[in-house]
């Protein structure tokens, strides 16, 4: 993700900078690539009150962008708050995506059987391996009867495959019997 950090009438402090870089990173952990480019901006304001801020942040996401603002006089908190909203919106974004392509195991059938190869619990997803070497993607909320904690590298899996943004990826994942 690339980050652009903008001091409007104002130098960025460096507290204010760590901040940022914490925010990010909490934001690559839960949203990971999703976001493509990040700016964040706060502008002394003399409107709002003597010593006022203005927060600005802007995501660019896939086929969208995301703005959150927020006004207030400790750029601090503003960004706490800031980058919470973000990450729910994100979120809310990956749900409403997530919708627009699932599909329920039943009506689809079995597209594919593999391996897992490779399971990240922290981040929420892993890698699938097909028998003729085709990596898959998915995400936690694929998973059918199965839960993130009860997966390990070298399961049998039968999946129903779908396209995602950067390629395939799971639409559902079972366990195979």
């Amino acid at each position: 993700m690339e980050l652009q950090v903008e001091g409007r009438n104002l130098e960025i402090r460096k507290v204010w900078q760590d901040k940022i870089d914490e925010e990010r990173t909490r934001l690559e952990r839960h949203h990971a690539g999703f976001v493509h480019h990040l700016r964040v901006t706060v502008e002394g304001t003399s409107s709002h009150r003597e010593g006022g801020y203005e927060l600005r942040i802007v995501a660019s996401i896939p086929n969208d962008t995301v703005v959150v603002k927020r006004k207030g006089d400790k750029v601090v908190s503003l960004l706490v708050d800031a980058f919470n909203t973000l990450g729910l919106q994100l979120k809310e974004q990956q749900r409403k995506k997530r919708q627009s392509y699932k599909v329920q195991p039943e009506a689809a059938g079995v597209s594919g059987e593999g391996v897992v190869k490779s399971i990240f619990p922290y981040e929420s997803y892993g890698f699938i391996v097909t028998p003729q070497g085709q990596e898959i993607y998915f995400h936690e909320n694929a998973l059918k009867d199965v839960g993130m904690n009860q997966l390990s590298e070298g399961d049998g899996v039968k999946f129903g495959e779908a396209q995602g943004d950067k390629g395939p990826c799971a639409a559902w994942v079972k366990l195979a019997k």
